[in-house]
């Protein structure tokens, strides 16, 4: 899992660090320039190759003896995580990987988010500070304890200009106290989530509670004269309208799933096609909602707490089935928030007839997943835990 929290370095720490991103992104570039000649020409050339060609040799180069300032193993992890974008293009091409298609990696570019990754040789833990080599020892906010010896930290510069560590642990399971209920849960817009048994919960819409204030620091970043310091000052205005946006989204998420898997034995999901619904005159409203992120934080959570977790396929009409009856009635518009079903009478309320039947589905796919009984903690992995929100484990 990843614990990230905020660094506090001085000046001429910001100053060392800005080398030692630029030196990164200029070393991801050039092996991104390299590998495209290479597949251009026909030439087959090794991973070993290329981090000779882009790091050993250009230090040797006058026009790239400045690379020589920095750790040199920020450079190789700059080095692997270009062979490891370019593989996954191929990978995604080829079709042995899965997913979304990957397209060519993108160059670094010096404005936007900034970072570099370490390994152990690269850093260490000086009392409460972090020393990063060729840096020094950075001041840390410590929100929490690390659970274990990180194997990694990745630090960042953000666009606000705010600096964090991002640390790879491994943190055990901690399973939680059996319970006898399950839930199924149906995403939305108007609620960002109902469950089975009747619960509504609230979309705090973030992103449209910002978006006056977001609007006149566009504005008057849009005013400023390129180049210049002011507009500077203003693209970290904007920058942290989003930065405000990003985090109260993300910490209403890891709670709010947090609490649905600490009540729950088991916690079923629809599986929403997200990227197709953000193509929609809806984007704007999906992308606020956030259901990805909130039943990825489900889904990992489920497994680190011992609980069950699955998705239902997107394809099932969860909204035009009876959940009394089963009796499929038909597609309605969306307008139609409550329906009485035509074979038995009863009258559902829309959003919490399709819960319930994702409970339903996600009992069966659970139980098909585990031979036929349901075991506690049966989740595929999850995402690695990012934020540095106190209560949001």
């Amino acid at each position: 899992m990843r614990y990230r929290y905020r660094l506090y370095p001085t000046p001429g720490q910001q100053g060392a660090l800005a080398r030692a991103f630029g030196c990164a992104r200029v070393v991801y570039n050039d092996c991104l320039r390299l590998r495209d000649a290479c597949h251009a020409s026909g030439e087959k050339i090794s991973d070993k190759e290329v981090q000779r060609r882009v790091i050993t040799l250009a230090k040797r180069a006058p026009e790239r003896a400045w690379l020589g300032e920095v750790a040199s193993v920020a450079l190789v992890q700059a080095c692997q995580d270009a062979r490891r974008a370019y593989r996954n293009w191929f990978d995604s091409l080829s079709g042995r990987r899965k997913g979304r298609t990957v397209g060519h990696p993108a160059f670094r570019r010096k404005h936007y988010r900034q970072s570099i990754r370490l390994t152990r040789n690269g850093f260490a833990m000086h009392g409460l500070k972090l020393y990063v080599a060729k840096v020094g020892d950075i001041m840390v906010g410590w929100s929490r304890d690390l659970p274990s010896v990180p194997s990694s930290v990745t630090v960042i510069r953000e666009p606000d200009g705010r600096y964090y560590a991002s640390f790879v642990v491994e943190r055990a399971a901690t399973p939680l106290p059996l319970c006898d209920r399950e839930i199924g849960v149906d995403v939305g817009l108007s609620h960002l989530a109902v469950t089975s048994d009747g619960e509504v919960i609230g979309n705090p819409r973030f992103m449209r509670a910002k978006e006056r204030k977001l609007a006149r620091a566009q504005r008057a970043l849009s005013r400023k004269q390129k180049g210049s310091a002011n507009r500077a000052k203003a693209r970290k205005r904007v920058a942290a309208v989003h930065r405000k946006v990003r985090e109260s989204r993300l910490d209403h998420a890891h709670k709010t799933a947090l609490r649905l898997v600490r009540d729950n034995q088991a916690v079923y999901a629809e599986d929403l096609c997200v990227s197709g619904l953000a193509r929609t005159r809806l984007a704007k409203s999906v992308h606020d909602a956030g259901w990805s992120a909130f039943t990825a934080m489900l889904e990992y959570k489920a497994r680190k707490h011992g609980r069950t977790f699955a998705r239902t396929g997107r394809f099932e009409p969860t909204s035009q089935t009876c959940s009394a009856c089963a009796v499929k009635d038909g597609p309605k518009p969306l307008s139609v928030r409550a329906w009485t079903c035509a074979a038995c009478g009863t009258v559902h309320d829309r959003d919490v007839n399709a819960a319930r039947n994702i409970a339903a589905l996600g009992r069966r796919e659970a139980q098909n997943a585990c031979g036929g009984t349901v075991r506690s903690g049966h989740a595929p992995a999850g995402p690695r835990e990012t934020g540095t929100l106190r209560g949001a484990a």
